[in-house]
């Protein structure tokens, strides 16, 4: 019997392609701005493009603004794709296909931790700071680790993936076909009312940061 190919909606698609663009988009220009200014881990001696910070900042805006739109999505329609309730139970069968799928739940659900982390201590940050040397804001510190967990957080989403559904999943994120009934009108079906407290909660932590990115420009630290 052939097995059927995966298929994701075009909602999803739409979302999670948007997202995986600006994501890796936001990690170059972020390196190359760290490149630039900092570099105290180690650097690649990119040229020195002063507009890169503001092209850094503009991709990260975008994102900051995609961000809510897509964790509504992961929240109340995919949320079969983050942790589940039972999920640390099953991480302790090692080995077996059930802890792959959870460490995959459990990546994705990092992934929007951190890029809401990012958000934060992004729009915290001044453009001053680093052309004037003044690399040591806890602003600053916490969107390199921020972005650092994403850079590892999205090369296990990707290994987990094909672990997880092969090359025929990740295909299928990046398809452009459809489906009947996959029209705009039917993009909400199956919205979650009720979650588990475990994503409700999360979803809240999220929510809260992203409420927290839009005003703390306001302020000075």
């Amino acid at each position: 019997m052939t097995q059927s190919k995966p298929y994701q909606p075009i909602l999803l698609r739409l979302l999670h392609g948007l997202t995986a663009i600006l994501v890796l988009l936001a990690l170059d220009t972020g390196f190359w701005v760290y490149d630039i200014y900092d570099g105290r881990w180690g650097r690649l001696g990119l040229p020195q493009i002063e507009a890169m910070q503001g092209i850094h900042g503009t991709i990260a805006l975008t994102f900051f603004l995609l961000l809510p739109f897509f964790a509504v999505y992961s929240f109340r329609l995919g949320d079969r794709r983050l942790l589940q309730p039972n999920s640390l139970t099953q991480l302790k069968q090692l080995g077996k296909p059930i802890w792959w799928v959870s460490a995959h739940r459990l990546i994705n659900t990092g992934m929007l931790l951190a890029g809401t982390l990012a958000v934060v201590t992004g729009r915290m940050m001044k453009e001053e700071w680093l052309p004037a040397g003044e690399l040591n804001h806890f602003a600053y510190l916490g969107h390199l680790l921020a972005w650092g967990v994403m850079f590892g957080a999205l090369a296990l989403h990707l290994l987990l993936g094909i672990k997880v559904g092969g090359v025929p999943l990740l295909t299928s994120m990046v398809s452009l076909g459809k489906r009947e009934g996959d029209r705009p009108k039917n993009w909400l079906q199956g919205f979650q009312q009720r979650q588990s407290l475990l994503l409700k909660s999360l979803e809240i932590i999220v929510g809260l940061g992203v409420l927290f990115a839009l005003v703390v420009p306001l302020f000075s630290f």
